[in-house]
């Protein structure tokens, strides 16, 4: 394999990848569908955070975790947001301007070598993000590094493994959805793994929230999914174009009957620096 812009998971290498601006909007997108939006504030109640506080969220991408962010921590609180990606980091900026709350910083690095002096941050955050990093462990660490001795550290992402999809040919469904996961991931089921990450790390009281988001209504977002997930079955040679083609009208058919259900299973875990 070569390097990070030729890996299958595009999110490693976003603004060496021609659709950078299309891989943005897919961001907000998903952060307004409204199935979204409550999964991830049910997450930040959970870690929690509160008004004052002084919070990092690594690969932040378009701001849409850091605008809540803003709302949360008040006026008197401060709002880090880091990515690799530039381009993200332009949108971020852009999008976050009139928005009431916290300051907003926002830094360009790596989350594998964070920027920042040690035990910096109240709560430190890396939200749908650690399955996309080669090296979970040493992000998780980095982040209770700059978390303050009592602070806490938060993670969020997908697991999946746990993917529903009701579709007419669940066989072929099975192989599109699991097939295309075991490419692009290196663990394709990083939820369910966090809790332990947070323990190997050094983080005590660690806790879990599982959630999920569900949808009946083939939202954008849903869609996308979907699409995407075709467009690299394709890719991987796992079907060929007019299966992949058969296959997203199944669900057209199903949306049809008022029979589609999508689920995707999100864990959380929080842990307290020591």
């Amino acid at each position: 394999m070569g390097g990070p812009a030729e890996h299958p998971d595009v999110w490693r290498a976003i603004d060496a990848q021609p659709t950078a601006a299309k891989l943005a909007d897919t961001l907000e997108v998903r952060g307004r569908t409204p199935a979204q939006v409550r999964l991830r504030r049910r997450f930040l109640r959970f870690v929690p955070v509160r008004p004052g506080q002084r919070v990092l969220e690594i690969g932040c991408g378009t701001g849409v975790v850091l605008r809540d962010l803003m709302g949360l921590v008040g006026r008197r609180g401060e709002v880090t947001g880091l990515d690799s990606s530039r381009t993200m980091l332009v949108r971020a900026r852009a999008l976050a301007r009139g928005v009431g709350g916290g300051r907003l910083r926002l830094r360009h690095g790596d989350g594998n070598d964070l920027p920042f002096a040690a035990a910096r941050f109240d709560v430190s955050l890396a939200i749908t993000v650690i399955l996309h990093v080669p090296d979970p462990l040493r992000v998780v660490k980095e982040l209770a590094r700059v978390t303050r001795a009592g602070g806490r550290v938060g993670l969020q992402d997908q697991d999946f493994g746990l993917v529903g999809a009701a579709h007419p040919d669940r066989v072929l469904t099975d192989r599109i959805l699991d097939g295309v996961a075991a490419r692009i991931y290196e663990e394709p089921y990083s939820g369910r793994r966090l809790p332990a990450l947070l323990r190997e790390a050094g983080l005590a009281e660690v806790r879990v929230h599982a959630d999920v988001y569900q949808d009946t209504a083939l939202t954008a977002f849903s869609r996308a999914f979907l699409e995407r997930r075709a467009e690299n079955a394709v890719r991987f040679g796992i079907v060929d174009a007019p299966t992949a083609t058969r296959w997203l009208d199944g669900f057209n058919e199903y949306l049809a009957r008022g029979a589609f259900v999508l689920t995707m299973n999100y864990f959380g875990a929080v842990g307290v620096k020591r």
